[in-house]
């Protein structure tokens, strides 16, 4: 499989890692909890940089040859 397929593959990973802090927060809440620990906008972040990542792995992987 080429370099591009897994690029693609691991920028979808990343993306849908980020999706359930955005997509079910009441789902994910008690999951969470286990975190408390650790600030808001810090997952916040976590979440918005893996998307971030994820898209620009999946452009690489499209179109970066």
């Amino acid at each position: 499989m080429s370099k591009s397929y897994w690029l693609t593959v691991l920028g979808l990973i990343c993306f849908f890692e980020g999706l359930p802090y955005m997509a079910a927060p009441d789902q994910i809440k008690d999951w969470l909890r286990r975190l408390a620990a650790m600030e808001s906008a810090h997952l916040r972040w976590v979440g918005a940089v893996m998307m971030v990542l994820g898209l620009f792995l999946v452009y690489w992987g499209q179109h970066g040859q």
